[in-house]
C-alpha cells in the first residue's frame, strides 16, 4: 500500500502501475543518457529536451492523479451521502409499511373476531333449527305411525273435527259421538232447527288409496290406484248415506269430513265424478277449511232460529224497556221542574242580596255631623217638656 496526496492506493492499482511505468521509462532514458555521454553535444541536447518533456509529463500525471484523487473523494462523499439518504428513506418506508401492516393485522384480527362471533351465533341458530327439525321429524314420524293404523287414523280425524266444531259453534249447538235410533254412532251431530233438522258429520280418511296414487310411477300403477280411490270414496259415501240420513230424525243430507286438504284437492281435481256421486247421495264432502266455512253458515242459521224462538220474549222485554224509558222521561220532567224552581229561588236570593248590599253601602257612606236641623232626631223626656 502507498499513500499519495492523502489517498491510499494498492500496489496493483492502475494509477500506481502508470506512475511506475513512467518511472521506469525515466530510468531507461537516464541510462541511455549515461551511455551516450560520450556522444556529441549536438546529440545530447535533443535528449535533454526529451527528458525535460518527460518530466513535464510526469508532473502533469501527478497533477492529474491529484485531481483524480479529489474527484474520487468527492464521489465517495456523494456516494456516502446518497447511501445515508437511501438508508433513511428505506427505514422510513419500512416503518410506514410496518405500521400499515400492524394496523391491517389489527383490523383483520378485529374483523376475524367479529366474523367468528357472528359465525358462532349462526351456528347456535342452526343448532336450534336442527333441534327443531329433529323434533319436527319425530312428530312427522309419530304422525305417520298414527295414520298407518285405521283406528288411530279415525281418532285423528275425529279429534280434528272436534276441534273445528268447538271453534265454530257454541257448546249447546252440537254433540259428539251420538248414537242414533238405528244404533249407528255418528262422530258429530249439529242441532239445526227444522228445516233442515239435525245434520250428521262423519270423519273419513282414504289414506291408503291416496298414498298409492302418490306412489304410482307406471300407467298401470296409476290406473290401479285411481280405481282403489274410487272404490274407497264410493264406499264411504254409501255408508254415510245409509247410516246417518234418517227420515224424521236427521236432515236429508250429511257431511263427510276429510281431515286432509290434499285428499280433498285431489278429489276435486282428478275425481270430479266422486264429488257428483256425493251430491246425488246428499253426502257433501268437506275439508277442514270448507268445514269451518260450512259451520259458520250453520252458526248464522242457529242464531236466526234462536232469535225467532225468542221473539216473544224479546217483544215483552222491549215493552218493559219502553215503560222504563217513559218512567225515566217523567222523572226527568219532574226533576227539570225542581231545577226551574230552584233557579227562580236562586235568582230571588240574588236580587235580595244585591238590594241589601246597596243599602249597606248607603249606611256606610252616611255622615251624622252634616245632618240638617229639620232632620234632627226628636227630643225625649225633660227637654221635650221645656
Amino acid at each position: 500500500m502507498i499513500e499519495i496526496s492523502g489517498q491510499i492506493y494498492q500496489w496493483n492499482d492502475p494509477l500506481i502501475l502508470l506512475i511506475g511505468g513512467a518511472a521506469l521509462v525515466v530510468l531507461a532514458f537516464f541510462l541511455l543518457i549515461l551511455r551516450a555521454t560520450g556522444q556529441s553535444a549536438k546529440a545530447t541536447e535533443p535528449l535533454l529536451r526529451e527528458i525535460g518533456s518527460l518530466g513535464q509529463r510526469v508532473q502533469y500525471l501527478s497533477e492529474g492523479q491529484e485531481r483524480l484523487s479529489g474527484g474520487l473523494h468527492h464521489v465517495s462523499e456523494t456516494q456516502t451521502h446518497s447511501q445515508t439518504a437511501m438508508l433513511q428513506l428505506m427505514e422510513k418506508r419500512l416503518m410506514e409499511v410496518q405500521r400499515g401492516m400492524t394496523e391491517s393485522l389489527q383490523g383483520t384480527s378485529t374483523r376475524t373476531a367479529r366474523s367468528l362471533g357472528e359465525l358462532q351465533q349462526r351456528l347456535e341458530t342452526i343448532d336450534k333449527a336442527q333441534a327443531n327439525i329433529e323434533k319436527l321429524s319425530g312428530n312427522v314420524l309419530g304422525l305417520q305411525d298414527i295414520l298407518s293404523n285405521k283406528q288411530t287414523r279415525g281418532a285423528f280425524g275425529e279429534i280434528q273435527l272436534n276441534d273445528i266444531v268447538h271453534k265454530a259453534l257454541p257448546s249447546d249447538a252440537y254433540s259428539m259421538q251420538v248414537t242414533l235410533s238405528n244404533g249407528k254412532r255418528a262422530d258429530c251431530l249439529i242441532h239445526l232447527p227444522n228445516p233442515p233438522g239435525p245434520i250428521v258429520i262423519d270423519s273419513k280418511f282414504p289414506l291408503e288409496a291416496y298414498e298409492a296414487l302418490r306412489r304410482a310411477q307406471s300407467p298401470q300403477e296409476l290406473t290401479d290406484a285411481a280405481r282403489q280411490m274410487r272404490v274407497s270414496v264410493k264406499a264411504h259415501i254409501k255408508a254415510i248415506s245409509e247410516k246417518y240420513i234418517l227420515d224424521g230424525e236427521t236432515a236429508d243430507g250429511a257431511l263427510m269430513f276429510l281431515p286432509s286438504e290434499a285428499v280433498y284437492a285431489e278429489l276435486h281435481a282428478n275425481f270430479p265424478e266422486l264429488v257428483r256421486d256425493g251430491f246425488d247421495a246428499k253426502v257433501w264432502i268437506v275439508s277442514p277449511t270448507t268445514c269451518m266455512a260450512t259451520l259458520n253458515t250453520m252458526r248464522a242459521v242457529l242464531k236466526d232460529a234462536r232469535m225467532r224462538e225468542q221473539a216473544g220474549a224479546i217483544r215483552a222485554t222491549l215493552r218493559l224497556l219502553h215503560r222504563d224509558v217513559e218512567l225515566v222521561v217523567d222523572r226527568v220532567d219532574k226533576l227539570n221542574t225542581h231545577f226551574n224552581q230552584a233557579r227562580a229561588d236562586l235568582e230571588g236570593i240574588g236580587t235580595a242580596a244585591e238590594r241589601a248590599g246597596k243599602r249597606a253601602a248607603k249606611l256606610d257612606n252616611f255622615d251624622f255631623e252634616e245632618l240638617a236641623p229639620e232632620s234632627a232626631p226628636p227630643v225625649i223626656g225633660k227637654q221635650a217638656a221645656e
